[in-house]
């Protein structure tokens, strides 16, 4: 692990306006007494806000996850720190938002650089607590053996190192290269027993840390031959219902090895659904847009916390982040954290264990991983002028606006700009961005990243998908909203 006595870690000041920022966990009532939680995060790569039945999907159920949800705490508006993967990846790790780590796109095959040293992971501080630690899946913070799991904080480490579309995709088993043609339909099921695995193996007095990075939803979408067809609506929604027999499965691990009450599941997505991929990307459905945009549907991501018997069922509404996971958790596990690490999450614990609230009712928008584009304030986001994003292969098309506000309890979908109707609270929320933006600090270089996308592949399904779709008589999604309706 890495010294923490080398940590020079500088973030963002305090400002009082915009609510306190943590540097250390928080107080809340947890036994100081009580076994410290195995702690679970599931997270899946380009899941839809709108991909299962406990947040509105009606085309298939996901029983398992629905479990998870009515039984503990489902968030409406938690979001990811990025609109893309290695950045949000990152982000979860860290507590701390990708800009302050130089990570402004995604790694690749050819990538030379990964998570820098000087960060302090989430399994580094756990490992460091006694925790056994694993993770399972998709890495994508560098795949070169100093970037790597092991040689930041995971005891283990299975899965594919970055994405499932890019070349050369090898199953890692530690530093290790264990299987050089990999068979993507059983690539859920493989991952499930592994985890099934780790979980069986472990020691009931000493917790665990298991991070579960589901290479679905990401295109190629593969299932295996028992999911085949079984949603009715095409490899996705087959691909859904796999990833919630998954989750079934280990809620069943743990119910037999008798930890069950004893463990946190956090369940949630990296980004936004991909919607360009047309059937082969989820569903955002009320937010607008998806993936690679910082509209509500490229952020505002599915997210649900279960602890069985310590979190009392509730559907929660406050603002929240996948920034805050690593506060909460080094809480939760009793973990030390350097006095010099700054954070830009908030410590949860109060609110999952005593229906308390988060800290702040913030959040701030950055629309390329580097600048602040836009701020969440309580139910207000303001969002700063744009240009025109032109699309490729494989991002979408964004249209250039100007400087909008939205109510988004009231316009969820972000139709309607008030920016002419409330000019007071859009100055309000303008002088509190530039005050976030003036306060972030000094921003470390850009990590040079290059790229290998699998493009003829891609391409070929994405049409299969399409045609398919067209057979069922489904319509095909849109990825684009054009301007908005000003309200005078």
């Amino acid at each position: 692990m890495k010294s923490l006595k080398k940590l020079a870690i500088i973030g963002l000041p305090c400002l009082p306006a915009l609510s306190g920022c943590v540097t250390a966990p928080t107080a809340s009532n947890v036994d100081a007494q009580a076994p410290r939680p195995n702690i679970i995060i599931i997270y899946n790569d380009d899941m839809g806000y709108a991909d299962l039945s406990c947040y509105g999907q009606q085309k298939w159920q996901t029983p398992h996850i629905d479990r998870l949800a009515g039984e503990g705490i489902r968030f409406t508006d938690l979001y990811s720190a990025s609109h893309i993967s290695s950045p949000s990846r990152a982000a979860l790790l860290t507590g701390r938002y990708p800009a302050r780590q130089g990570i402004q796109g995604v790694f690749f095959p050819d990538s030379y650089t990964g998570i820098p040293q000087s960060e302090l992971l989430l399994s580094e501080l756990l490992q460091s607590s006694g925790y056994a630690t694993s993770i399972i899946g998709k890495w994508h913070l560098g795949h070169r053996e100093r970037y790597l799991p092991l040689q930041n904080g995971f005891d283990e480490y299975f899965g594919i190192p970055y994405s499932n579309d890019m070349s050369a995709q090898v199953f890692l088993r530690g530093n290790e290269v264990e299987e050089f043609h990999i068979d993507q339909t059983r690539l859920t099921k493989r991952y499930t027993q592994e985890a099934v695995d780790f979980i069986g193996r472990q020691k009931k007095d000493k917790p665990f840390f298991l991070y579960l990075a589901h290479n679905m939803m990401h295109v190629p979408i593969f299932r295996s031959a028992e999911f085949e067809g079984k949603s009715g609506h095409g490899a996705y929604g087959d691909a859904v219902l796999e990833i919630d027999w998954s989750i079934g499965q280990i809620v069943q691990t743990l119910e037999e090895k008798g930890v069950l009450e004893n463990t946190l599941i956090i369940f949630s997505s990296d980004n936004g659904p991909w919607l360009q991929e047309g059937p082969l990307g989820g569903e955002a459905f009320p937010l607008r847009e998806g993936k690679s945009t910082t509209y509500e549907g490229g952020l505002r991501v599915p997210a649900i916390a279960y602890w069985k018997g310590k979190i009392t069922p509730a559907v929660r509404n406050d603002v929240a982040s996948t920034l805050d996971w690593y506060p909460t958790l080094a809480h939760l596990a009793g973990a030390s954290l350097p006095d010099n690490l700054r954070l830009d999450g908030y410590d949860l614990s109060d609110l999952l264990l005593n229906g308390g609230n988060r800290l702040s009712d913030q959040y701030v928008y950055f629309l390329n991983n580097r600048d602040p584009s836009g701020i969440r304030i309580g139910d207000w986001k303001l969002s700063l002028p744009q240009e025109q994003i032109k699309g490729n292969f494989w991002r979408t098309t964004t249209a250039a606006h100007d400087t909008v506000l939205f109510n988004l309890k009231e316009d969820i979908g972000e139709t309607v700009n008030l920016y002419r109707k409330y000019p007071q609270k859009a100055t309000e929320l303008v002088a509190a961005l530039e005050q976030y933006k003036a306060g972030f600090g000094e921003l470390p270089p850009v990590l040079v990243m290059y790229g290998n996308h699998q493009q003829k592949e891609l391409r070929e399904q994405r049409v299969d998908a399409i045609l398919d779709a067209d057979n069922r008589g489904e319509k095909n999604k849109s990825t684009q909203i054009d301007g908005f309706t000003d309200a005078l």
